[in-house]
């Protein structure tokens, strides 16, 4: 069983920064891609940022320059590092994980969700 414990949410105002946490633990043998998602009210859930397993980083245009993603594997956790956010970064965001099963099956894995508002 894996287990993703998401932190660092909250209320912040127009412009402020926040920074997200996932760590990862369980029953794996690696991690592969990592990434954050994240469900506005009425919204369908989409990408904000992925990071591979060597670093490599993918952004949706709407966070290029203001997001940050990065991770540390020894630690089995993937940061989301957010600047001058605006209001419609608004949303549930959600831990996401590309795992290998100790069993050598691939799998994926949700994190509960952490609420981020961003007041106008």
């Amino acid at each position: 069983q894996v287990q993703l414990v998401e932190s660092g949410g909250g209320l912040v105002q127009t412009g402020g920064s926040l920074r997200l946490s996932c760590a990862a633990s369980g029953n794996f043998l690696s991690i592969n891609a990592m990434g954050w998602y994240r469900q506005a009210p009425g919204k369908e859930r989409e990408l904000v940022a992925r990071i591979s397993s060597g670093g490599s980083t993918d952004y949706v245009d709407s966070v290029k320059g203001r997001f940050t993603i990065s991770r540390d594997n020894a630690k089995n956790t993937v940061y989301l590092q957010m600047n001058s956010l605006k209001p419609e970064d608004t949303a549930v965001y959600y831990c996401n994980t590309a795992l290998i099963l100790r069993n050598g099956v691939s799998s994926r894995s949700w994190g509960q969700g952490t609420q981020v508002t961003v007041s106008s």
